[in-house]
């Protein structure tokens, strides 16, 4: 949930921490912070707010020069924003950024009151740079080994040890850390969007392995003091696929770039242009023998790619398909065993809930397939196998091109592992290969309504709350319509599956209240306008978003969005740009930060 840099090597250090920490701030941006190393001792600089104040603050500082720091960005878990409690953090000989969280920092703290020992923050990242410093005999690896020995909680830990200048200490667990070395020296991050500008090689730090970064190279060696080689990998986009490319937000950029991350999602798993192919992912048909029942955990945005996914897969299967909340699932007792395929979704690959959720699926021997957006994360290495959704760098904090990239990949499992347990047929699959590979310029089409949409949310900026209603696939993506509405323009939202109307939500509906309507599948469609009549005779104002040429009686809505036509089975696709959009000039109408939503982070690493 926080940004991380380190860099040891020959440039100026912090041009290259607060250019990262800029790079990073989508992961938290309560307040920021840089130490770095002046002569023979540590200098921290650090405030409450954006990297661009505490830009400001380097800027008025004249001990600033060096080569060797470590930057943060926070995302507040532990005591309120304020200066005191942004990171970096120093204790005695000890200086360490943190993203994760300590769960027993309470008993070590009172362990180290009666040694004497007291933190001037509320926070459990002092703590744990306490109780390093209070292991500290001269060996900055002996003590790092202590100190986890007794730390419970998720962490990623940069830490600078007053007596070594130059050098950076750094140890995982549960939350991300990357690293590459290249000719400025050593750099170290939560994220490969800080690393790009450096190299495109990099690899990702093993959990509980501590990496000594020197300007001549990087170390790393297990708790046994055993130095490994990490494995490389390799990003295929470049800087500029993270910067906003004349774009006002980073969230426009990614809505708009949907149609390349969807054809480079689909059309390499498409073989002959005719049938789903997972051989280039290293997976085998094998994989779905004697499944009889699939689980979908996820949270958020990626929790509602799986409800689609389960409409789709229970269709074509005819085999049970369940989607769980990911932070619920591991304490609900979970049925699971080796006839179970369990799909987790997560756009970082990095989501603390969903990876404890496969962590669980593992321990009861189910087949694992993850479908994630980052190389070597964490969830894609603990999985059987893994399907990656090649959207490149998705910067803004409500996922858009992500979701749909998502999306595309649980189309391909569910034709692929139909195919393949004889519930469709070949030509069958091919023409539903066919249809997929038509969303790409149905997308394309429904960007073009981007103008018309922006005057429609004139209508909604200064609403209280707004209602998505939809049935079937209409109501997973009402669900991910609200999610994205109320995390971005802070209006409450609810989703409801319309049918379920009269059992209780039409007392909330009153006059002038927003209700969006989705309408997109033909098999229920005049059942879908029956209930946007009852709104509408409560003088609800309604959007009504339809499929291709469904014939509308104007005086049921205020506002009518035709989508480009598809089959009913891929609306989803287009329906899911129209409801990003409704909800990017919503925020934009509102005067908002689009990119970083109040009290949100990217990528979510602690439960």
């Amino acid at each position: 949930m926080c940004g991380i840099i380190g860099f040891t090597g020959y440039s100026e250090a912090k041009n290259v921490l607060l250019e990262g920490l800029e790079a990073l701030e989508y992961r938290g941006y309560d307040s920021a912070g840089i130490a770095f190393f002046h002569g023979d001792r540590v200098n921290t600089i650090k405030t409450t707010g954006k990297v661009s104040s505490l830009r400001d603050k380097v800027l008025l500082s004249a001990e600033t020069m060096s080569t060797c720091g470590i930057g943060h960005t926070r995302w507040a878990t532990h005591g309120g924003v304020t200066d005191t409690n942004s990171h970096p953090h120093t204790f005695g000989r000890v200086t360490l950024i943190h993203n994760g969280i300590i769960e027993n920092y309470h008993e070590l703290e009172l362990e180290l009151a009666d040694a004497g020992k007291y933190p001037v923050s509320q926070t459990d990242t002092e703590i744990a740079a306490m109780l390093i410093d209070s292991l500290y005999e001269g060996d900055a690896i002996a003590a790092i080994k202590k100190a986890i020995a007794r730390l419970d909680g998720a962490y990623a830990f940069c830490i600078l040890f007053s007596e070594e200048p130059e050098v950076i200490y750094c140890i995982r667990n549960g939350s991300p850390l990357v690293a590459c070395h290249a000719k400025e020296g050593s750099v170290i991050a939560s994220d490969m969007v800080a690393l790009i500008k450096y190299s495109r090689e990099y690899f990702v730090l093993p959990e509980l392995h501590i990496a000594r970064l020197t300007k001549e190279n990087i170390t790393v060696t297990d708790l046994n003091e055993t130095v490994i080689t990490p494995k490389m990998l390799y990003v295929n986009w470049d800087v500029t696929a993270a910067q906003k490319g004349g774009y006002p937000h980073f969230m426009l950029k990614e809505i708009h770039e949907q149609p390349e991350s969807l054809r480079s999602t689909i059309i390499p798993r498409i073989k002959n242009k005719q049938l789903p192919d997972f051989s280039a992912d290293g997976i085998p048909e094998q994989i779905f023998d004697g499944i009889n029942r699939v689980i979908i955990a996820a949270c958020g945005t990626a929790m509602h790619a799986g409800l689609v996914g389960k409409v789709m897969m229970e269709r074509l299967l005819r085999i049970p398909v369940t989607v769980e909340i990911a932070s619920e699932f591991r304490y609900q007792d979970p049925i699971i065993d080796e006839t179970t395929l369990v799909i987790t979704i997560s756009q970082s690959g990095e989501t603390a809930d969903t990876l404890a959720a496969l962590r669980l699926a593992n321990e009861h021997h189910a087949t694992t397939l993850s479908v994630v957006n980052v190389k070597g994360s964490s969830i894609a290495r603990e999985s059987d196998y893994v399907l990656y959704t090649h959207a490149g760098p998705e910067i803004a904090v409500a996922s858009t091109k992500a979701y749909t990239a998502q999306l595309s990949c649980l189309y391909l499992i569910a034709y692929h592992f139909a195919l393949i347990k004889g519930t469709i047929t070949e030509t069958e699959c091919i023409s539903n290969i066919e249809e997929l590979q038509s969303v790409i310029p149905a997308v394309e089409k429904t960007l073009d309504l981007a103008e018309d949409i922006n005057k429609i949310c004139a209508n909604l900026k200064d609403k209280e709350d707004i209602f998505f209603i939809g049935r079937g696939l209409d109501y997973a993506l009402s669900c991910e319509g609200s999610i994205k509405l109320k995390e971005i323009s802070y209006i409450h939202s609810e989703a409801y599956a319309a049918g379920e109307l009269k059992h209780g939500t039409l007392s909330l509906v009153t006059t002038g209240i927003p209700v969006i309507a989705l309408a997109t599948q033909s098999g229920i469609y005049n059942k879908m306008i029956s209930n946007i009549k009852e709104v509408r005779a409560r003088e609800a104002f309604v959007i009504l978003i339809t499929n291709g040429n469904a014939k509308v009686d104007s005086s049921i809505c205020d506002y009518h969005i035709t989508l480009p036509e598809l089959a009913d089975n891929m609306a989803p696709f287009t329906t899911a740009v129209v409801l990003q959009l409704l909800a990017y000039y919503t925020s934009v109408h509102r005067g908002l930060n689009v990119d970083q939503p109040r009290n949100l982070a990217k990528s979510v690493t602690v439960e």
